[in-house]
């Protein structure tokens, strides 16, 4: 059975949280990739930035809809989900767009594992990171859907 190390692409490109947006999607572009950890000066995980956080810098603030019952207005959206889409929005650093607390694997990590999580829970970069607590890799949609190709070879 595959597991992350088997799969995962490294030397990882890294951000960092001061890092300027439009350095960081230079980066993304340049190097064909969809997204990168984001990393403290200590070297840990703070967050990931993927091309979907620097879309959404794209999109207008969003206004909460209300719907009345009983004479009385309730939001749709809560208020810290429109304060965090703001914020995205109009980010100038990466730690403003990032995702904080990513979803981490570890190197032994089952493919069938990685492939759920990227699933439930909607992320497709996805760092990897060994008991030390340091980053070793990275796992994207690609590094997947190379498992499924015949000729695609996993990397060792």
């Amino acid at each position: 059975m595959l597991k992350a190390k088997d799969i995962m692409t490294s030397p990882v490109t890294t951000l960092t949280p001061g890092q300027e947006i439009m350095d960081a999607a230079r980066i993304l572009l340049e190097r064909h990739i969809n997204g990168a950890p984001v990393l403290d000066e200590d070297g840990m995980i703070v967050g990931v930035l993927t091309r979907d956080d620097l879309i959404t810098q794209q999109k207008e603030i969003p206004l909460p809809s209300y719907f009345v019952v009983l004479d009385a207005l309730i939001p749709i959206k809560s208020l810290g989900q429109v304060e965090r889409e703001a914020e995205k929005i109009a980010a100038t650093t990466v730690e403003h767009a990032m995702t904080a607390d990513p979803v981490i694997v570890s190197p032994d990590t089952p493919l069938g594992e990685i492939a759920e999580l990227m699933v439930d829970k909607k992320v497709h970069t996805i760092p990897v990171q060994d008991e030390t607590g340091e980053l070793v890799g990275v796992i994207g949609k690609e590094d997947v859907l190379k498992t499924m190709v015949p000729g695609q070879k996993a990397k060792s």
